[in-house]
């Protein structure tokens, strides 16, 4: 028996911080048919309330250190603003959205990354995800705008990277469903040359991905993110990509498909 077909999208900081971009993502987003959930972050605004609030703020290799005010920050913009906007909006679209962190309904559950050589604070890595519960919400047709924030189940939020959760959920729901993960952001997809924003490359298997790292094309912020869409690939996720969000618009614009 074929399964119905799914769709995940996450979207990041430069997107949710352009309103033009934002409203024109969640238009196509809301015309999508079928089952689908929404992923964002909002590291970039998270940033600058932390900067109003003299917070400071600590990157390392481009993860956040979450200490506990920095959580606090990052739970108000996370769930609060930036969720309840982008659900505000594609209600008017006709989506009826709910937006969520992974403590409601125990949607996500997440243990508090151990120290090695980096104290990250109060980051979270995915354990589990509930998608049984997932479920529940998409046959009564509402759409899940999970943010990125999960728990411990003992009472703690956690801040987690917005393409895991992304990737956890689709590789959770892949037992039941078709399921298509894309990942939109500000650029047409992975690039060859990060001063050629035309240099896309189209196609990139892990042989490639290999080759890739080793020639010092892919690093930094991107080597997380492939790493996510390889996990989903292997957990039988049926689709990755990573795209400019005119792509929710436009599927003939240049992309990036990520295949094992």
């Amino acid at each position: 028996m074929k399964k119905e077909a799914l769709f995940v999208a996450k979207i990041g900081g430069n997107i949710i911080g352009d309103k033009k971009a934002l409203t024109s993502f969640l238009e196509g987003f809301s015309k999508i048919e079928g089952p689908k959930i929404l992923v964002h972050g909002g590291g970039k605004s998270a940033t600058q309330l932390a900067n109003k609030l003299e917070v400071k703020t600590e990157m390392i290799d481009g993860r956040r250190i979450t200490s506990a005010e920095n959580l606090d920050i990052v739970v108000m913009t996370y769930a609060g603003l930036v969720n309840k906007t982008i659900v505000s909006e594609l209600q008017n679209s006709d989506c009826n959205a709910l937006g969520l962190t992974g403590a409601d309904a125990n949607s996500i559950l997440a243990k508090k990354r151990p120290v090695n050589f980096i104290d990250y604070g109060y980051v979270g890595d995915v354990v589990e995800v509930n998608d049984g519960t997932i479920k529940m919400f998409l046959n009564q047709g509402i759409t899940p705008v999970y943010c990125a924030v999960t728990h411990d189940g003992k009472g703690q939020l956690l801040n987690t990277n917005a393409d895991t959760i992304a990737s956890e959920i689709a590789s959770a729901m892949s037992k039941e469903y078709e399921v298509s993960l894309f990942y939109c952001f500000e650029l047409q997809g992975v690039l060859e040359n990060i001063e050629d924003k035309n240099s896309v490359i189209e196609h990139i298997n892990l042989k490639k991905y290999t080759e890739l790292i080793n020639a010092n094309v892919i690093s930094d912020g991107m080597l997380p993110k492939l790493q996510n869409c390889f996990d989903a690939l292997q957990k039988q996720v049926s689709k990755v990509h990573i795209a400019n969000a005119d792509f929710i618009n436009d599927s003939r614009t240049k992309h990036t498909t990520l295949s094992l």
